[in-house]
């Protein structure tokens, strides 16, 4: 007999062996249709097999569909398979290499005599639709590693021949085969070819043989595959919806900002886009200083050994840029932290002067690769709203707690209202006693509890120093961007000797809490651009109010109403061009400017402006005192 423990906690027993698809079938017809794969096993012991899977002793067992999440990232490796089966189909002479999923979907890397056309796009997907539509049979097989070596150079296909030979020899290897195409993997698949109908190949990319440059390069074919065409169809309106809404593309449109090969991935900044900068950093400096924090500046330069005591010089150094001077290695820092525990060793620190808070705009340098530079989203050269906390261990837990509310508070001020906690507990490699560790784990989560956040929990993503929470945003097209953190950290204060004197008299080392609320301010500030779609809230507005004449005859007043709104600490511009005052109108509104004053004869005598707000809405005539009031108000309660 062989018994089955289901999710529910009931049992079922069978005569002998079954697979996971019979236990399916004796549960129910509905079940046995929907199921994708089965996940055997008890918690982080269980793992995924084929729905032809053999049970051949007591288990527990999990059936996946497509609404469990394993489900879906089934559905997109099986239909990386479909791709390359299509691909073969298609294109005989191509050879396929590997094909993973990703977030969102999948891609499929090809050796091929030209490059794919989109002509050549549409051609796959209808034919990975049509077979699709036969719904072949997915059938797994092992061979030994020497066979399988020996099966895929008959084939031609040499890039699969040399991916096994990397395995060691005497093992073995799984097959996937679905009508006239077999694959290399580890699985599982779904049952059959029928289960994937809701799929799109998005492009094509060019890609190296294994991510390495001096290998032969490959075409990459991406795609997405959901489990509904409402899934599908709701991914690709967010994909037309982040196009629309690029902040490249934006940044160019509204004169903010631009990247120049000069100096890859470093940001140039624009009048425009610096008073967004502006308006941001010193939004987040009055929060550092209405919350206890204290700013600090620390050097760009920091010599090698500092880094060796860190960890960085010899776990980091790809990462770091290093320059030499005077026979001294030295290397921009890629993160504030050591500056800021330098600052905290100068003169002796007591148990009375903790927790003690220090805040940075800190410029930090990464060296990252050339393809993973992304507009102002991932650059070379950022800067942090970068702050440490020194502290005793009592002290983890309210710090964290104010921390969540602090950091609410912002992310609500700058139209982020949805929020997603994340804790990462205690990796296998790390330091500490677990007594440390429990109490910084209880500390994160409790603190989260109070402040009325669920959370998930990321068994072993913690650093090897201590546990930490990630703070995900989700924007107004339901994308998600990590940005702020609450590390905790029993290393760093060790590596650097840093001390504070005990109410026992003696030494103790702190405990430092690393935190960022919007991470990389470039990085944020794209977040902003794109949340909003360049429509930016008035208080961040590049351009809060333009002031448009209709004709000669009014320059003066315009220029008298402009001057006298600047006076008021308002960024106003003012347009005097001899051009229609329609086409002025649509130049500004096209540039997003929140409010467009047109000023005539009429409101020249009468000292007032006629006021359109984004939107094409028309507020009407007011005296420039209401407007003054108005935009005020607006500013105030961050409209």
């Amino acid at each position: 007999m062989v018994s089955v423990q289901l999710p529910d906690g009931s049992k079922r027993e069978y005569p002998g062996p079954v697979t996971v698809a019979e236990v399916a079938a004796s549960i129910g017809p509905g079940l046995a249709k929907a199921a994708l794969a089965g996940r055997i096993g008890h918690g982080q012991e269980a793992r995924l097999v084929d729905t032809s899977y053999r049970i051949e002793q007591d288990t527990a067992l999990a059936i996946v569909t497509d609404k469990d999440p394993d489900g879906l990232e089934i559905i997109r490796h099986s239909t990386a398979h479909l791709l390359a089966y299509a691909v073969k189909e298609l294109f005989p002479d191509a050879q396929v290499t590997i094909g993973p999923v990703i977030e969102n979907g999948f891609y499929y890397d090809f050796a091929y005599k030209r490059p794919f056309t989109p002509e050549d796009l549409s051609a796959i997907e209808k034919k990975m639709a049509e077979l699709a539509k036969k719904d072949e049979k997915v059938e797994r097989r092992v061979l030994p590693r020497d066979e399988a070596v020996r099966y895929f150079k008959e084939l031609g296909e040499h890039y699969k021949a040399e991916i096994i030979e990397s395995i060691p020899s005497g093992e073995e290897v799984s097959l996937y085969r679905e009508g006239k195409f077999e694959d290399l993997c580890r699985g599982p698949h779904v049952p059959s070819t029928g289960k994937l109908k809701h799929f799109k190949l998005m492009k094509v990319a060019g890609a190296y043989w294994r991510g390495d440059h001096r290998n032969e390069q490959l075409q990459r074919i991406y795609g997405t595959a959901w489990a509904t065409k409402e899934e599908l169809q709701q991914y690709l309106h967010m994909l037309e919806e982040a196009e629309k809404r690029d902040h490249r593309r934006l940044g160019r449109e509204l004169d903010l900002f631009h990247i120049d090969d000069h100096a890859p991935g470093v940001v140039f900044w624009h009048p425009r886009g610096w008073a967004v900068w502006q308006e941001v950093e010193q939004y987040m400096r009055r929060v550092y200083r209405d919350n206890g924090y204290q700013e600090v500046k620390g050097p760009q330069l920091l010599d090698k050994t500092l880094w060796e005591k860190t960890g960085h010089w010899d776990k980091y150094r790809e990462n770091m840029f290093v320059t030499e001077s005077e026979k001294r290695d030295y290397a921009l820092k890629p993160m504030n932290c050591p500056g800021h525990v330098l600052i905290y060793k100068q003169g002796v620190k007591s148990y009375r002067d903790l927790p003690l808070r220090y805040g940075e705009f800190g410029q930090c340098h990464r060296n990252e690769p050339t393809g993973g530079l992304h507009g102002i989203m991932r650059v070379r050269g950022f800067t942090q709203d970068d702050g440490h906390i020194f502290c005793t261990e009592d002290h983890i837990l309210p710090e964290c707690e104010a921390f969540t509310t602090l950091l609410q508070r912002v992310y609500r001020d700058f139209g982020f209202t949805e929020i997603i906690y994340k804790v990462a507990t205690r990796p296998a490699a790390r330091i500490g006693s677990d007594e440390l560790w429990d109490k910084a784990e209880h500390a994160l989560m409790e603190s989260l509890r109070r402040s009325g956040c669920e959370f998930t929990v990321a068994p072993g993503d913690g650093a090897f120093y201590g546990p930490k929470i990630e703070y995900t945003l989700k924007d107004a097209i339901g994308r998600q961007w990590q940005c702020g953190t609450m590390q905790v950290d029993f290393n760093l204060a060790e590596r650097l000797d840093a001390e504070y004197v005990g109410e026992d008299g003696a030494r103790h080392r702190p405990v430092v809490l690393h935190r960022a609320i919007v991470g990389s301010l470039e990085r944020f500030i794209g977040i902003l651009i794109e949340q909003h779609a360049g429509a930016l809230p008035v208080w961040l507005a590049p351009v809060q109010a333009t002031v448009l004449n209709i004709t000669d005859a009014q320059a003066e007043y315009a220029a008298q109403v402009t001057k006298t709104l600047r006076n008021q600490g308002l960024r106003v511009e003012c347009d005097l061009r001899n051009e229609k005052i329609t086409y002025k109108i649509r130049e500004h509104s096209l540039q997003k400017v929140p409010f467009i004053l047109v000023v005539g004869d009429k409101e020249k005598e009468a000292g007032t402006v006629a006021v359109r707000a984004r939107g094409n809405q028309d507020l009407g005539t007011m005296s420039v005192d209401a407007f003054s009031q108005r935009i005020a108000s607006d500013i105030a309660q961050r409209i």
